[in-house]
């Protein structure tokens, strides 16, 4: 039995807020760049740095992930994605061909305090459901 795996995980802060879609058969889905940033010192002792940039889908097929997403997620929030590497390509306006990889998340999950969303707008806080645990990671 030959065992395969297709998995990527990611702790990050977002970039934008989600760019939700409307496709024409209806579905919807949810883009979002993730920035990952790792820091080290060089030979000399001289701190340096470098973000990679993500990009991540989240399909409304996964309706609970999506809803958080679409709701809570937005600029600057730091969290946790798992997911599927996907890798496609497409043509460009030019008649060149392009790919790209994407992150196809299972998963979104808080890792720090939300920025903004729906139900950190109005009194500084989560919803209720929120604030249970369901979305919020405690020990990153």
């Amino acid at each position: 039995m030959s065992r395969c795996l297709n998995r990527a995980t990611l702790i990050g802060y977002l970039g934008a807020d989600p760019e939700i879609r409307t496709l024409p058969g209806g579905g919807r889905v949810a883009h979002v760049a993730l920035a990952t940033t790792r820091r080290w010192n060089d030979r000399d002792g001289k701190p340096k740095e470098k973000t990679q940039w993500h990009r991540i889908t989240v399909w409304d097929s996964l309706p609970s992930t999506f809803a958080f997403v679409e709701r809570y997620v937005r600029k600057g929030d730091r969290v946790f994605v798992e997911g599927e590497i996907d890798y496609r390509s497409y043509e460009n306006r030019d008649g060149a061909v392009r790919w790209s990889t994407e992150i196809r998340a299972s998963e979104v999950l808080v890792a720090g305090e939300l920025s903004g969303g729906e139900g950190n707008r109005s009194a500084g806080k989560l919803s209720t459901r929120a604030e249970s645990g369901a979305f919020q990671m405690s020990a990153l």
